[in-house]
């Protein structure tokens, strides 16, 4: 039996966050309270994307950020992928990351950006060994508004 490398656990997640208006790259401010008492607030844009940029850093999380800041789901998934890194859509590492803008779905409860990995690429035989080529990749990373601490909580890969 073949292991589904994606969990459905995420699944309604993500359709959730599709379906949802989102308000793009606009910091979400604090929700209503839903009860007297309730903790109210919620990462905003700005958060998740200073979050982000810290999680992935230039070549990936640390094994500090690993265990620590990351989804059980994510977690799990990892445990059943050993040759490939389900938080980086790859199976090395990558020459540079980048996080572009995080886009908010208060009524999903979840924020998500476009994560695009670089990578150095073999120069063609013949071609200016001066002239670097480089490759890139994306994928989506998800983090829900109320978490706490924040973490990241899935990842889908474009590929």
């Amino acid at each position: 039996m073949k292991l589904m490398p994606y969990s459905l656990g995420v699944l309604p997640l993500t359709l959730l966050a599709l379906l949802a208006p989102p308000s793009s790259a606009v910091p979400a401010g604090p929700a209503a309270p839903s009860a007297p008492g309730a903790v109210s607030q919620r990462h905003s844009a700005a958060e998740i994307s200073r979050f982000l940029a810290a999680f992935y850093g230039d070549h990936g999380p640390s094994p500090y950020d690993r265990e620590n800041r990351v989804s059980q789901v994510l977690k799990e998934r990892q445990g059943v992928s050993p040759g490939s890194d389900v938080l980086l859509c790859a199976q090395n590492k990558p020459r540079a990351i980048g996080v572009g803008p995080v886009t908010v779905a208060p009524s999903a409860g979840v924020g998500w950006a476009t994560v695009t990995t670089h990578w150095g690429a073999e120069v063609a035989p013949g071609a200016d060994a001066r002239a670097e080529a480089e490759a890139t990749d994306t994928f989506t990373a998800y983090v829900r508004l109320d978490s706490r601490p924040i973490r990241l909580d899935d990842v889908i890969c474009a590929g």
